[in-house]
């Protein structure tokens, strides 16, 4: 892997690729059958199961589709539930709300 990826990234990437090998061999799927059934060479299947960061995203998801687990892509970040970005908005609600004061017609 490239030195500039942070170790946890590596790490992820290293897990995410062993447990494609592992749903691949589950399922009795050889890595030929894997890479043609996502439009991929083989060489790309085997660098996505090494967790080569180089890899583009869109393979990833195309071996998750043909596992049937695109959805887990699709809620990495889900944002109704991402207590990071909820709280930072809630810091910056106002504390109190006032109702705009109205005044009669043509009075000041």
């Amino acid at each position: 892997m490239p030195p500039s990826i942070p170790l946890p990234v590596q790490r992820a990437l290293l897990k995410l690729g062993a447990d494609l090998s592992l749903a691949r061999r589950r399922r009795h799927v050889s890595q030929a059958s894997l890479a043609e059934r996502m439009g991929a060479s083989l060489s790309t299947v085997r660098r996505m199961e090494k967790g080569d960061a180089r890899v583009p995203i869109h393979f990833f998801a195309r071996a998750l589709h043909v596992f049937g687990e695109l959805q887990a892509l699709e809620h990495l970040l889900d944002t109704p539930k991402d207590e990071i970005g909820l709280a930072l908005m809630d810091e910056q609600l106002p504390q109190r709300v006032r109702s705009k004061s109205r005044t009669p017609s043509g009075a000041l």
